[in-house]
């Protein structure tokens, strides 16, 4: 990426911005190629998800993500790139395309702030790749239009742009002086699409896709005979409600709800949306550090102190809860290990607790050597045995026929690359899928030997409450 010395908010005239787009039209010129122009500006303190609302078309393209406990939020709209791949080489693909748009980007502006300069917002879906009709592909990466993102109390807006060796320069500088202009001085709309004061709240029908607790019963038969040590299985539930969902209401409930877990929408601009409030980092890379954690083993919160305490306990004293839970550590320390990596982690679990749900919890550092990339170490970690099973490839390959219906985005990574190569993905779990005035609701356990179908469906019971909750208010 070339990043060029000018400052756009000490040259914030249209006159300035046409000469910087010429330059870049010059460049793309030389070079035979479009380039992907982005400008970086510090801006007072926005919502992103309040500025999203405020831009929200159905027919675009949009990413959002924000962990509301460390002041974390970015939210990204339409598209500048995009990119999609398939197979067991999609990791690599998006890794190859990103670099490429780098190597013909040209940035100015706050690129070092916090969330500056361009972003890959991408989601990997559970599978390599996916099924005829489903919504997403099996690996999709854009660079938005309009990006604004907040980190404590930092604020950063960027736009991106193509410029072609054809380009209308006087179309493009009018269309980022109108953006530089919003988002300076920023004014939300006094009812955003998402609020619902005195609205007439959606009633809804629902039915369930598959039969879970067979399901449960026969992996428990298949593990008995030592196909896999481990399998999750997921339920999904199809909500029909009598009116059309927005999935910006919907996110602000998981956000208000659950402000410990990373609230999310991926919108793939023909009108579905994947939104949920996921508790699972699967991988952060910052300063060449990479970050993960095992998640695995499950009990519900107590109504006081001491019955949570007590239920606490339980979990941390239950053998096929911590079985379930060594599983999936001695799966993410191998996978690093073998990347060359040197993980860190506690010998002994310790609990994560949410509002509705307490886990087991290891979380695992690693420096991380610069002949390793990001998304490298996400192909090694995806999917880990707490979505897929052990051994993975049994347990994926029995996944599809016991569940019944195909996963795509759920159980699957979600998150972003910056242009340092740094970046942050999730799994996408305590999730739906919204589409007009349905939603698929999905939620799993680990089965393991000593698994029941009656206390996995209960257990699934639960975590379905906190999507069930938000699209129903």
């Amino acid at each position: 990426m070339t990043i060029l010395p000018i400052n756009p908010a000490a040259n914030a005239n249209p006159d300035a911005l046409r000469a910087f787009l010429d330059q870049a039209r010059a460049a793309a010129i030389r070079a035979g190629r479009a380039k992907l122009v982005s400008i970086s500006l510090a801006v007072d303190a926005l919502d992103p998800l309040a500025v999203l609302e405020s831009i929200f078309e159905p027919g675009e393209p949009h990413f959002y993500a924000e962990r509301p406990d460390i002041g974390s939020a970015i939210a990204g709209a339409e598209t500048a790139v995009v990119f999609e791949a398939h197979g067991r080489d999609r990791f690599l693909a998006v890794q190859r395309w990103i670099d490429d748009t780098l190597e013909h980007t040209i940035a100015v502006g706050d690129v070092n702030a916090p969330f500056g300069g361009p972003h890959f917002f991408t989601s990997f879906a559970f599978n390599d790749d996916v099924e005829a009709g489903e919504p997403f592909p099996a690996a999709r990466v854009f660079v938005p239009r309009w990006q604004v993102a907040r980190a404590g109390s930092i604020t950063t807006a960027v736009a991106n742009l193509v410029v072609a060796p054809q380009a209308d320069l006087a179309a493009l500088s009018e269309r980022v002086w109108r953006a530089h202009a919003k988002f300076v001085n920023f004014e939300y709309g006094e009812k955003a699409p998402a609020e619902t004061h005195g609205a007439v709240l959606p009633v809804f029908r629902s039915t369930e896709a598959g039969d879970y607790r067979g399901a449960v019963a026969q992996a428990v038969v298949r593990i008995g005979a030592g196909e896999f040590e481990k399998i999750v299985l997921a339920r999904a539930q199809d909500l029909t409600a009598d009116q059309p969902l927005h999935p910006l209401r919907v996110l602000n409930g998981l956000r208000q709800r659950f402000p410990e877990c990373y609230a999310f929408s991926m919108a793939n601009g023909l009108g579905q949306s994947f939104i949920g409030a996921s508790p699972e980092r699967l991988v952060r890379v910052s300063k060449g550090v990479l970050e993960t954690e095992a998640l695995a083993g499950s009990i519900r919160r107590g109504v006081g102190a001491s019955e949570d305490a007590a239920l606490a306990t339980t979990l941390l004293r239950s053998e096929k809860d911590r079985r379930e839970h060594e599983l999936v550590v001695a799966a993410i320390s191998g996978r690093l290990t073998q990347l060359g990596l040197k993980p860190e982690f506690e010998a002994q679990p310790g609990l994560r607790r949410l509002a509705n749900v307490q886990h087991l919890h290891t979380p695992v550092r690693a420096a991380l050597p610069e002949n390793v990339r990001l998304l490298a170490a996400l192909a090694a970690l995806h999917p880990t045995p707490a979505v897929g099973g052990a051994p993975l490839a049994a347990a994926v390959s029995g996944i599809r026929g016991l569940e019944g219906f195909p996963r795509g985005l759920y159980a699957g990574a979600l998150g972003w690359v910056n242009a340092r190569g740094g970046g942050e993905f999730f799994v996408g779990l305590r999730s739906a899928l919204v589409d007009g005035s349905t939603a698929r609701v999905y939620a799993g356990a680990g089965i393991v030997a000593g698994s029941t179908p009656e206390k996995e469906f209960a257990e699934t019971e639960l975590k379905f409450k906190a999507m069930l909750e938000a699209l129903r208010t």
